[in-house]
């Protein structure tokens, strides 16, 4: 069993441990990938890094649309799922790949107050809202602003301006998001949002990640988290309130090492069917020995990797796929983090390549802030209020293990 540091040092390896397909150079594309039902065009951009990882990136939804990374042995898969052509987008999806927001993950019954005024949203998942209602972010088209080139990453910048009242909430906001991939195999997402308005807010990618690149589910994917508390929920999934700690609970994977499909079924006659489930993400500076889980205070790794990227980092999970010994290590800005492993999939959907998604075909990690945090003073706050600027970044960072 890996302990926790041991992982996060192989953050600062990737170049030297992943196997590469070939020594070439970062490149960057934009190519057309059709239009809305109203005209709109839509464009995929592509970035390369010099070891020949890939991404795709749609103007439709801010989508992560493929994201090709090596085995142990150097050959490519996809570990994304979602479509090959924007009609598979258009015609509805669980949230493949995209940016969710104004408000990520459920606001109870579609109700918040702030600042003395009751606001109602669309309800679009039983009795709540979910993701921000009915035309999220996740189906607008965003505006490519830019390519931002490093000398060792290739990245686009992406803007979108929700106006005062779209889909009931308060204020106009202007968001920025920015994609880069490095040359150590690392996927970053940097988001940044300003308001003339107090409105609530809570941004995330809501990718669906398959290591084996679609061969096999995730259920034999291996998962550590940096969380030792989630937020129990009622029956519609929406948080008591209440933090309760993981030991004991098929919810652990904090004390060890296990497969997502280890303890799965205990789940399966919850209102989750599965796991769909916040979890509270340790600091950096945050210290506890629970079995063989320990996070060091102030870890020389995370220290580093935060001034590298200039962001209050904290290690939020590893994931191994042992058959193709890909590894996928999360880092976050967020306080929290949304296991979610696909549970509703039901193989109505047939994906890129012809596969066909039936459920526990991908798993998310959406990091975030807590759901119905606009109703629960207790949490973190989700509130921007003008004269702020929203900030977060997360980092998927991949390597291979042996």
């Amino acid at each position: 069993m890996h302990r926790l540091p041991i992982l996060l040092t192989g953050l600062l390896m990737m170049s030297v441990t992943t196997p590469i397909q070939a020594q070439g150079r970062a490149t960057f594309q934009k190519v057309p990938f059709g239009k809305t039902s109203t005209g709109e065009a839509v464009d995929q951009c592509i970035l390369t890094n010099k070891n020949g990882m890939v991404v795709k990136i749609l103007t439709y939804g801010g989508i992560i649309q493929e994201l090709h990374v090596p085995d142990r042995e150097g050959k490519f898969a996809d570990v994304c799922l979602g479509f090959s052509n924007l009609e598979g987008y258009l015609a509805g999806h669980p949230y493949f790949g995209c940016i969710t927001g104004r408000v990520a993950n459920r606001i109870a019954k579609g109700k918040f107050t702030l600042n003395g005024k009751e606001y109602s949203l669309e309800v679009n998942n039983g009795p709540n809202s979910l993701h921000g209602g009915k035309v999220g972010f996740d189906k607008k088209v965003w505006q490519f602003l830019s390519q931002v080139d490093g000398p060792d990453y290739q990245g686009i910048k992406l803007k979108y301006v929700s106006k005062d009242g779209e889909e009931n909430y308060p204020g106009t906001l202007t968001t920025l998001v920015s994609y880069y991939l490095t040359d150590d195999n690392q996927l970053k997402i940097e988001y940044e949002a300003t308001t003339d308005q107090a409105t609530p807010l809570n941004l995330t990618n809501h990718s669906y990640f398959n290591l084996t690149g679609g061969k096999e589910n995730v259920l034999g994917h291996k998962l550590r988290l940096n969380s030792s508390q989630y937020t129990p929920t009622d029956e519609t999934m929406i948080p008591t309130g209440k933090v309760d700690d993981v030991a004991g609970t098929p919810l652990d994977f904090f004390s060890k090492e296990h497969t997502i499909g280890e303890r799965i079924e205990q789940l399966y006659s919850t209102p989750a069917k599965g796991y769909d489930h916040n979890y509270l993400v340790h600091s950096a500076k945050y210290s506890a020995k629970q079995g063989q889980a320990v996070i060091e205070k102030q870890d020389e790794q995370i220290q580093s990797m935060s001034k590298r990227h200039q962001a209050d980092l904290r290690f939020c999970a590893s994931v191994v796929e042992p058959q193709s010994g890909r590894v996928m290590h999360v880092l976050t800005t967020e306080p929290g983090v949304q296991l979610y492993t696909g549970n509703f999939l039901d193989g109505k959907l047939t994906g890129k390549n012809g596969v066909v998604y039936q459920q526990h075909a991908g798993f998310c990690l959406e990091t975030q802030h807590y759901p119905d945090s606009i109703n629960k003073p207790q949490f973190p706050t989700t509130v921007l209020n003008p004269g702020e600027t929203y900030r977060q970044t997360t980092i998927y960072a991949f390597s291979t293990s042996k």
